[in-house]
């Protein structure tokens, strides 16, 4: 018990076991784990967006 109440500790914990082993995906001397894999694919996901996304027009000065 982490002394903790018990709505608390639920919300600290992790969505899945992770006490499991690890899935990890191969490319030759490559190896990443499938949440890191995530991650990173989610961090390219945002820069392409930040990208190509336009910037908000503000108003001009007269």
């Amino acid at each position: 018990m982490t002394g903790l109440p018990k709505h608390e500790s639920r919300a600290l914990a992790a969505p899945f076991d992770l006490n499991g082993v690890g899935r990890y995906v191969h490319w030759g001397v490559v190896q990443l784990s499938v949440p890191n894999l995530i991650v990173i694919g989610l961090m390219i996901v945002v820069f392409a967006a930040a990208v190509l996304l336009p910037f908000p027009k503000g108003r001009r000065r007269k």
